[in-house]
């Protein structure tokens, strides 16, 4: 244990030092989040803060890990989609902040995008004869045979969407992961699974050293880059250690419920003309009904960290 309590530290003080070289090139570079009119108005004033640090810790766990990780395969499929999917975010941070293309990359490109990776990371899977099972607590091991690569598929591309509604808030999606990515790395230890601790430490080491300059008021925001990093990486966790399960019903459960949210949001208004919350994701909803930034994020922490605690438990009594 601590030797993977000292790849986190190491994971964060890289992330550290990388912000504060980072950092500055982005503001004289004039890398600067746009701010959309629609959202919170308390918003507005954060035009301008430099954007893509997710590159931050997703260089911080690719290097920490690589030095520190023996020769894993699983590990490295997991940095694989981390890569994969923060590159597709990368592009679209690039179109948007550097070539001041507002929309970014199409909507369709992103998808088509995680879609390939998705089914390449699918493919590795079988060719490692990884088992087709869906783990079911309490129940065993389901074998779900032509329909496993859709739901690996639908795992990934619904996860990395996920992660990265739920950055809207300083802090709150990088808060969010570190929970989720140290409940994967309990998983690890328990499951033996090695590959998964190391990148779920390195990460979250990472992702700590980058929150210096996160949290609010935040010097730098994550943009895509690292929210689908993020979310490339706990979908890549959940299908190698069968727990997808326990990811939609506790170590991801405030992913779910913002998308739940934007979903219900806009279901009800193609539907009636009316909205179900004030604005979706529901972060948004409380930060218009009054809640400071802190205090929505000290909420849905706390919820992630029930979640994740909930989902460790029954892992260890259930499978």
């Amino acid at each position: 244990m601590l030797k993977y309590a000292g790849i986190l530290l190491v994971a964060f003080i890289f992330a550290v030092v990388l912000g504060l070289i980072l950092i500055p090139v982005l503001r004289r570079l004039k890398i600067g989040q746009s701010v959309r009119s629609v959202g919170p108005k308390s918003h507005l004033i954060k035009s301008g803060t430099p954007t893509m640090g997710g590159v931050i810790f997703l260089l911080s766990a690719l290097v920490v890990t690589v030095a520190f990780m023996p020769q894993d395969p699983i590990g490295y499929l997991v940095l694989f989609m981390a890569v994969a999917c923060g590159g597709i975010g990368f592009a679209d941070d690039y179109l948007k902040v550097v070539r001041k293309q507002p929309l970014g990359l199409m909507a369709r490109y992103k998808l088509a995008g995680q879609l390939v990776f998705s089914i390449v990371f699918y493919l590795i899977l079988k060719a490692n004869n990884i088992e087709h099972v869906l783990m079911v607590p309490w129940l065993g091991a389901i074998n779900l045979g032509w329909a496993y690569p859709i739901f690996v598929v639908l795992v990934t591309v619904g996860t990395v969407n996920a992660t990265n509604l739920a950055d809207g808030i300083d802090g709150l999606a990088g808060g969010l992961g570190i929970i989720t990515l140290l409940g994967y790395a309990a998983i690890g230890c328990f499951a033996d699974i090695p590959g998964i601790i190391y990148v779920a430490v390195a990460l979250a080491g990472g992702i700590l050293g980058f929150m210096v300059f996160n949290l609010h008021p935040a010097k730098v925001f994550m943009g895509d880059t690292g929210s689908l990093t993020l979310g490339g990486a706990i979908a890549a966790m959940a299908v190698l250690s069968h727990t997808e399960i326990l990811l939609f019903l506790g170590l991801g459960i405030v992913f779910v419920l913002e998308t739940i949210s934007v979903i219900m949001q806009v279901s009800k208004f193609k539907l009636t003309g009316r909205r179900v919350f004030l604005m979706a994701p529901i972060h948004h909803h409380f930060e218009l009904k009054g809640w400071s930034e802190w205090k929505v994020c000290l909420v849905f922490w706390l919820i992630q960290l029930v979640g994740t605690v909930a989902a460790v438990t029954v892992f260890l009594t259930a499978f």
